[in-house]
């Protein structure tokens, strides 16, 4: 047999991590790593933090599961949390951000669909180039990126693509079967590519004069990693659903779909479903991790913490100008972009210097720390940065 147990879909490392401490993970062989990676924005809290791991350990010990058929103490009082913290009403749990964004799909097709009063012809979401929305086949449909199509065809019909802050393109896309819009307002994986605000706010402008639903992926955006508990905040506008993951569960799995009362009117007995999701053992995971994040104090600390790292870098990298070309992001939801494709240097800090970081589109080397850094975080960031920086051009160089 020539297939490994795990099923070779990921170009895994050799770091193979058994252990975490705070903002470092520890591998199988002892070598430490500074975790600027956070399981791709996922620990937002960190390795081992006492919080979280006492939240589920006394949950585990009352309550791990029970069917959705039942009421759900924990359930209703973690929904209330986030619609009092964000403009929802209204919130279904799900345990991976592709959940969530399929929900979110679901969602705005229904509020057409379901009702009444709805154009039952509305089924097409507009989405934006170099987008990512997840995995499942009808998220890699709502993308544009043709290397997540190949082998899977075919696609879920119903989404149409233009280019991202382009808002002429988006106002002409829509068409007589329009349902709305699904936009990240951050690029994440596309490379930290940061919306116009006049384009989200054009966006929002849009469903409203031709009753759309405005769908903001937030999976990867979200739960303080841009600097404010959701990155639309930043922007002034609404959406009218949310999609959510990664660092709502801290590293648990966890995510929700969020949405106002009258989008979700499609939304009844029936529609939709989940075995795990909202159990008990992720809500009390998504407890602890609000419990610190949902606080303004601590997210204008990230937004400061985020600054300095940012400043940081953006006065480092002009001593490699045939390395680097540039900063862009927001909080701690940073990217360095390269000149050149950025897998190999990612490669050699991660290597060489124990410093793990996530590629992106667009030639730009991901920066998501845990949102609990200090500044001897930043410092040892730094250094080894710096330290990679100056082998690789070296190495370059010869």
């Amino acid at each position: 047999m020539s297939i490994t147990p795990l099923m070779p879909v990921y170009p895994r490392c050799d770091v193979r991590p058994v252990r975490g401490e705070h903002c470092h993970l520890i591998s199988e062989d002892g070598r430490r790593f500074l975790d600027f990676a956070s399981g791709i924005a996922v620990n937002a809290l960190g390795h081992s933090h006492e919080g979280l791991i006492g939240a589920i350990q006394a949950q585990a010990a009352k309550l791990m599961h029970v069917s959705n058929l039942y009421g759900s103490p924990q359930g209703e009082h973690l929904a209330q949390r986030l619609v009092d913290l964000t403009f929802a009403d209204t919130v279904f749990f799900t345990n991976s951000g592709a959940e969530a964004v399929e929900c979110a799909i679901k969602t705005a097709r229904a509020y057409h669909q379901n009702s009444a009063d709805g154009d039952h012809d509305r089924h097409e979401l507009i989405t934006f180039n170099n987008a990512f929305h997840g995995r499942t086949l009808g998220t890699i449909s709502a993308s544009s990126q043709e290397k997540m199509h190949k082998g899977f065809a075919p696609l879920m019909p119903g989404f149409r693509y233009v280019d991202f802050n382009d808002l002429d393109a988006a106002k002409a896309a829509i068409g007589p079967k329009t349902a709305g819009f699904l936009v990240e307002p951050i690029q994440g994986e596309g490379g930290i590519r940061i919306a116009d605000e006049a384009f989200l706010k054009g966006l929002r402008d849009l469903c409203d004069a031709h009753d759309l639903i405005l769908v903001v992926d937030e999976v990867q955006s979200g739960v303080g990693r841009s600097g404010t508990f959701y990155a639309y905040e930043q922007y002034g506008f609404v959406p009218d659903v949310l999609a959510t993951a990664k660092g709502i569960g801290g590293g648990f799995p966890l995510g929700a779909c969020l949405a106002t009362e009258k989008a979700a009117r499609g939304m009844g007995i029936g529609t939709h479903g989940s075995t795990y999701g909202g159990n008990p053992l992720a809500m009390a995971a998504a407890e602890a991790v609000l419990d610190v994040i949902a606080d303004e104090a601590f997210l204008k600390d990230v937004r400061a913490k985020g600054e300095r790292l940012r400043g940081r870098i953006e006065q480092f990298i002009g001593n490699y100008p045939d390395l680097f070309e540039g900063v862009r992001g927001r909080g701690l939801f940073i990217g360095i972009k390269l000149k050149t494709e950025p897998r190999p240097f990612v490669a050699h800090m991660r290597d060489e210097h124990g410093l793990l970081t996530v590629a992106a589109g667009d030639n730009v080397v991901r920066i998501l720390p845990p949102l609990v850094i200090d500044d001897s975080h930043i410092d040892e960031f730094m250094n080894k940065l710096s330290a990679a920086a100056a082998d690789y051009a070296v190495e370059a160089a010869a």
